[in-house]
């Protein structure tokens, strides 16, 4: 039987009017891999902060066990220093610093308070090594993709003499190929005795890589399988997460494709801060009343370049090209202008750039179009209650009351109240850029019936995302981009994540028509 390294028992923890973790029982053995899965809202991230001393010892009620002694960590230093690290979704990483400033930020390789650069270096470059990263100490943070970041992350634990490394939804925001990368390493890790929690909502990884896998729903642990003893099966851990079967991923609709409502024409952006890197390059899409288009490719590939340069060109410089809404040229050349010509843009981060997380609930969703509920600059405060308590009831916002910070929301119902803000703009066209990233397949199952609805009324959808089996399931018709090109189009109905990838990973460019 292996030993194990973490134990934490009858972990109970309250927030006013609320009730996050219910007497959660959870256990890690050593060198395992144990995924912790569960709805957004289920606990799984307040877990985690109560073991890594984010909210430290005597705001919750229970015990934490790790190598067979009792901790009581106040902060995220103290369970660091026992070998206890957490990566978290957001990554805490600096982007004008280099790799190796970023690596031992914090724990520098100092004495008498000089730091040893020599000693820095070489001591990156031996982490680097061990994670498979191929760049330089010197490299800014800046400079590398977001995969090579989550990398860096995991060389800055390695720095601090890991024992449990806790990831949270490390695969999120990174193609399949920087995922692949990620889970051997952490296989790797395996060998090499280091206990990992991995929380993810992407239950294929999850199969690949977790021996044990723990589920929590409603703050409650569930079940926790043995992959050695138990008949693990996806349907099985979502029928734990969910309560009930999900028997379709996507839910179905009727197509009632209409005209031609937007289009971009030729349409080039150069990066803001290397000015000569086009991130678009002569691109050409169009949309239809009614018609979910989707954008796939590769992380780096000019997706949310194009929409947010799309979007009142909130990104890049030298923008050059054409926006046609109903056949006549419109005017985007800022945020005002598009969303007064019915664009709105979802963004993919939506705690920097989609909600403001310490204003209420009620103040983000109107946040986009005041005038409606507003006269002579002043709030109509009744009328803002009112769309609100709409809004929350039309997206089934799970929260304790419109006046909640949107901070305390879970994943899943951030997105739903950045879905709600954009709506009331009444768009004509929705662009929706990772719309379901880091969030679980019931609310997954909630953004895809919203979209489909917005279809049936008519709006144009169009939707960036990561994930091939979405894109197939939800879009009537897909791009694909690569180095900041349309490179291929074809009907949902006639791809294959096959396909797809073909034009994804080779030279074949095909024009769109």
């Amino acid at each position: 039987m292996s030993e194990v390294i973490l134990e934490m028992r009858n972990i109970t923890k309250t927030f006013p009017g609320v009730k996050a973790l219910d007497n959660v029982s959870f256990s890690v053995e050593q060198g395992e891999i144990h995924a912790l899965v569960g709805e957004n809202g289920a606990g799984k991230s307040t877990l985690m902060k109560v073991l890594s001393g984010v909210y430290p010892h005597g705001s919750y009620d229970g015990d934490i066990y790790f190598e067979g002694k009792e901790c009581r960590f106040q902060n995220i230093s103290q369970s660091e220093e026992v070998g206890l690290v957490i990566i978290h979704q957001e990554l805490a990483l600096i982007p004008y610093l280099s790799i190796a400033e970023n690596l031992f930020l914090g724990n520098e390789r100092e004495k008498l308070g000089i730091i040893n650069w020599n000693e820095t270096v070489l001591r990156t470059k031996e982490l680097l090594e061990k994670v498979g990263l191929n760049e330089s100490p010197n490299t800014l943070i800046t400079d590398i993709g977001v995969g090579k970041q989550q990398l860096v992350e995991i060389a800055k634990a390695l720095a601090k003499k890991v024992k449990l490394l806790i990831l949270d939804e490390p695969t999120a925001s990174l193609n399949e190929t920087d995922s692949e990368k990620l889970l051997e390493l952490l296989l790797q890790f395996k060998k090499n005795g280091i206990a990992s929690i991995l929380i993810s909502h992407k239950l294929s990884e999850i199969s690949k890589v977790a021996d044990s896998i723990t589920i929590l729903r409603d703050g409650a642990t569930i079940e926790t399988l043995d992959k050695h003893k138990d008949d693990i099966t996806e349907d099985r851990i979502i029928r734990g997460m969910v309560g009930r079967d999900l028997t379709h991923r996507f839910p179905p609709r009727e197509t009632n494709i209409g005209e031609v409502i937007f289009e971009i024409k030729d349409w080039n952006v150069y990066h803001p801060l290397h000015e000569d890197r086009k991130v678009s390059n002569n691109v050409n899409i169009k949309v239809h009343r009614g018609e979910v288009v989707g954008i796939s490719g590769l992380m780096g590939a000019g997706r949310t370049e194009l929409a947010m340069s799309i979007f009142g060109r909130a990104y890049g410089t030298r923008i050059s090209g054409k926006a046609l809404k109903n056949g006549q040229e419109i005017d985007i050349s800022t945020i005002d202008k598009a969303i007064s010509n019915g664009i709105a843009y979802a963004t993919e981060d939506r705690k920097s750039y989609g909600l403001v997380l310490i204003e209420e609930i009620k103040d983000n969703i109107t946040l986009a179009n005041l005038g409606a509920v507003s006269r002579n600059g002043v709030i109509n405060e009744p009328k803002e209650l009112t769309v609100t308590r709409e809004y929350k009831d039309k997206l089934n916002i799970k929260c304790s009351s419109i006046l909640q910070l949107a901070l305390n929301l879970s994943g899943g119902n951030q997105q739903k109240v950045v879905l709600s803000k954009w709506l009331f703009s009444n768009p004509d066209i929705l662009i929706l850029d990772e719309p379901t990233r880091g969030i679980d397949v019931g609310a997954k199952y909630e953004i895809y019936t919203i979209i489909n609805q917005l279809a049936d009324e008519g709006k144009a959808i169009i939707m960036i995302s990561s994930e091939l089996p979405e894109i197939l399931g939800v879009c009537d018709r897909i791009y694909v981009m690569r180095d900041g090109k349309i490179v291929g189009e074809m009907p949902a109905k006639e791809a294959s994540q096959e396909t797809v990838m073909k034009h994804i990973m080779f030279d074949q460019e095909v024009p769109a028509p």
